[in-house]
């Protein structure tokens, strides 16, 4: 299963320390990451994570393209809700597709716990 990480710049450390605390159960599945959060998750957690472009550069639209492919089942997109981003269409567009496709997204850590609680049990993960 593949599965898709994305972290606005304030909230990569969050994203760092979630995937530290469920690396065990997000080592089973094939993880792709926009750009910088991707080297930083890469760098501080050891996990195999494919990277694509850095969001504001065609990364957020790469992932959205995985999602309408149905190539990603799930993403997590921890986003700064207190910070204008310049790049916030494609941001809309990412979250817009997920929702068209019925990929589970999650965009903040309660939503992301849920859903790796979620396929932790759905596939039996121990």
């Amino acid at each position: 299963m593949k599965g898709a990480l994305i972290a606005h710049d304030n909230m990569k450390d969050d994203l760092v320390e979630f995937c530290l605390e469920h690396k065990k159960l997000l080592a089973n599945f094939h993880l792709y990451a926009t750009g910088t959060t991707g080297t930083i998750l890469i760098e501080k957690t050891g996990l195999d994570i494919e990277r694509v472009l850095s969001g504001p550069l065609g990364g957020d639209q790469q992932i959205g393209s995985l999602v309408a492919e149905e190539k990603v089942k799930f993403v997590i997109f921890l986003r700064d809700p207190l910070t204008a981003q310049p790049h916030e269409p494609d941001v809309q567009a990412l979250l817009r597709l997920c929702d068209v496709h019925e990929i589970a997204i999650a965009t903040n850590l309660t939503s992301a716990d849920i859903i790796l609680s979620y396929l932790e049990e759905f596939l039996n993960i121990q």
